[in-house]
């Protein structure tokens, strides 16, 4: 490893800054063009072409141009998080995501894939200050990770505020990942520090670079747990040059009214059950009418008619072709007009398209549409499944139990459904409905993470939006803590309608010290039978420790322990049991300790967490209170306390301290 000056080092940063200038350069060739499009809409299709250009062309000084080199047989390529190439045209930085930079993140020993020399570039700020090169002329079986002291470096760099990208110690298992078909979908299951999350925002931004054209049409969505999530990997994306890929809750992906109301656990899992999509398919086709006398329209001297026979035999073939409900609708009104033209040429006169048309505009056939397929509003429908016991019996025969059918019934119906109170529960069903109504566009590619906590229907709700598409499922089955978590990657990507979906499975931790996961692991036997803890390859001593007081010095050893975390560099997550937040923001605010809640608008290296509120978050150090309060025993199933606390002491990536006056779990103090 050279660090310092060096004939070799220098000519390394002259290269940097000459890509700088080039990218410079770019930019300014993007600022000369203007908009001139045929017409005032393409015009304004082509300014926001050209802004979205400018704005990828931008540079941060603060961030290095590229972080390694290859030499591939008797060319030299160096990597980077864009394209930046020379007057000339020629490339100066290759983006990760060509292909020909595969090698850097794949080559081995074993299989050098014509590489001479790798190389790994080291940075402080956007300064060059040392290299590393490997070279590939004899098999080795040493860990690269133990031998790199600059991916070493990377990985463990302190961080505040919101994720970065990882584009620089991307690993062969997670570029396997990343760059993984398009057309193919792939569940993710990663324990915690493995980089699932990354790998999965990576794949996305590989995705939207390999594959543009076809994702600008459909676009790519992301789907978090919760808006503190999305806020902290909100920057990964644009970092890499990807800036329009929307990014949800699953609340937001469905809301469809206000949340009004919440539903005990046991009802939860009984709406999130996918059993009620066939409750609800069948309250939607269920409600279908039949005329009782033949529709007859004049025409002329004669009467044109429709017997009831007919009509329920063309209203046979809509339902059997499987159209939504509006479309259905629709069609029945055309082919209404068609029997009737029928019998029109068979008098003898001219007809055509707008003959039929104009018989599927007439009054009488309107009024045998609207009796046959009434107009349906995915909140009537809703309403009258909960507001009429014998309705819901009817469409859930033989699906749900009598008991069942209780448990979703409202005691006090509302007079309206604008009146009605809502669940989140009550969202995903709406979103059903409307689908059965009304078919939804699809996304050309969905990322979902933390997609063990989903319910059936809410993986529907997902699963919809990449119905012509494809997904990347991100999740560990051994932090599934809501009242409908999963147990199995092939029934939730059933539930999504990708049964043929590809589970992969990452092994390696690379972000949390071997002491932190191999102490958390105690929990698992317990907590997800079945479930492995992931390998971490990062032993970092003194990354771990366990301070036991007394009540009364609690709340003192506490804030000594917060303040010793901020002694060193990058963030401090302060992670307690939920009903203790409130408490312990108090006595931090007594130790003059600034902080920010999560979720809120402040922002300090130091942030107090819910426990329930940690899934998916990392800090360099983590300061834990009380864990056998976090692994109290959850009403919904007592595993879950236990889940609760392996997530939590899951996040430090550098250091983790355990403060407790009562009595660590069995598990732990064994």
């Amino acid at each position: 490893m050279s660090i310092g000056s060096s004939p070799e080092l220098d000519a390394e940063a002259a290269h940097l800054e000459h890509a700088r200038a080039g990218l410079t350069r770019m930019r300014k060739r993007a600022d000369s063009l203007t908009a001139a499009g045929g017409n005032a809409v393409s015009t304004e299709y082509l300014a926001a072409a050209l802004h979205r250009r400018r704005m990828s062309l931008v540079d941060d000084p603060s961030t290095p141009l590229f972080f390694g080199r290859i030499d591939v047989l008797d060319e030299r390529f160096y990597i980077g998080r864009r394209h930046v190439q020379d007057e000339h045209g020629d490339p100066m930085v290759v983006d990760w995501r060509a292909d020909v930079s595969t090698a850097f993140y794949r080559a081995s020993a074993s299989d050098p894939m014509n590489l001479r020399l790798r190389r790994r570039f080291g940075f402080a700020g956007g300064t060059l200050t040392a290299y590393e090169d490997e070279t590939f002329d004899a098999p080795t079986s040493v860990d690269e990770l133990a031998t790199s002291r600059i991916l070493t470096e990377e990985i463990e760099r302190p961080r505040v505020g919101p994720m970065r990208d990882i584009v620089a110690t991307i690993q062969p298992d997670q570029d396997e990942i990343v760059r993984a078909d398009l057309e193919e979908t792939l569940c993710v299951q990663g324990g915690p520090g493995t980089g699932k999350t990354a790998v999965g925002l990576h794949r996305a931004a590989y995705l939207l670079y390999a594959h543009r054209a076809k994702l600008r049409t459909n676009g790519v969505l992301v789907v978090g747990p919760n808006t503190a999530f999305l806020r902290y990997i909100e920057q990964v994306l644009p970092a890499l040059g990807e800036v329009e890929v929307t990014q949800l809750t699953v609340d937001e992906l469905v809301a469809h009214g206000r949340v009004r109301a919440v539903d005990s656990p046991a009802v939860q899992r009984l709406k999130g059950d996918a059993r009620m999509a066939e409750v609800l398919r069948r309250a939607v086709w269920g409600g279908l009418g039949a005329i009782e006398a033949p529709v007859v329209i004049p025409r002329g001297v004669a009467r044109l008619r429709l017997y009831p026979s007919h009509v329920d035999q063309l209203k046979d073939a809509l339902v059997a072709r499987g159209l939504r409900y509006n479309a259905a609708r629709a069609a029945f009104a055309t082919m209404l007009g068609s029997a009737f033209t029928a019998q029109v040429e068979v008098r003898g006169e001219a007809a055509d398209d707008r003959t039929v048309a104009a018989f599927a505009r007439n009054k009488e056939v309107r009024a045998c549409v609207e009796t046959v397929f009434p107009k349906l509003k995915p909140a009537d429908v809703l309403c009258r499944l909960y507001g009429e016991p014998d309705f819901l019996a009817v469409v859930a025969v033989e699906v749900l139990t009598p008991e069942e059918q209780q448990r979703l019934s409202w005691k006090e119906p509302p007079r309206t459904s604008g009146a009605a109170y809502w669940t989140s529960s009550d969202l995903v069903l709406l979103d059903e409905l409307n689908d059965l109504l009304d078919r939804r566009p699809s996304f050309g590619h969905v990322v979902l993470d933390e997609a063990q906590d989903l319910s059936p229907m809410q993986c529907r709700a997902v699963g919809r939006r990449c119905s012509t598409g494809s997904a990347t499922v991100l999740g560990d089955l051994a932090q599934g803590t809501s009242a409908t978590a999963s147990d199995s990657w092939q029934e939730t990507l059933l539930h999504m309608g990708k049964p043929d979906g590809r589970v992969r499975v990452l092994e390696r931790g690379y972000r949390v010290p071997r002491q932190v996961v191999e102490f958390a692991a105690r929990l698992l036997p317990a907590a997800a039978p079945g479930v492995d803890a992931p390998v971490s390859i990062r032993a970092s001593a003194g990354s771990l420790r366990i301070v036991e007081t007394t009540g009364k010095e609690l709340a003192r050893v506490l804030g000594d322990s917060c303040a010793e975390a901020l002694e060193f560099p990058g963030s401090v997550g302060v992670l307690v049991a939920d009903d203790h937040v409130s408490r312990v923001s108090t006595a931090l605010r007594k130790r003059n300790l600034p902080h920010a809640l999560l979720g809120g608008d402040e922002e300090e290296r130091l942030t107090l967490v819910p426990a329930s509120m940690a899934k998916g978050l990392e800090f360099d150090h983590v300061v834990l209170l009380e864990p056998s309060d976090i692994a109290a025993a959850d009403e919904v199933d007592p595993r879950f306390g236990l889940r609760r606390l392996y997530i939590a002491l899951t996040r430090a990536v550098s250091g983790l301290v355990i403060v407790h006056a009562k009595p660590l779990p069995d598990e732990l103090a064994a």
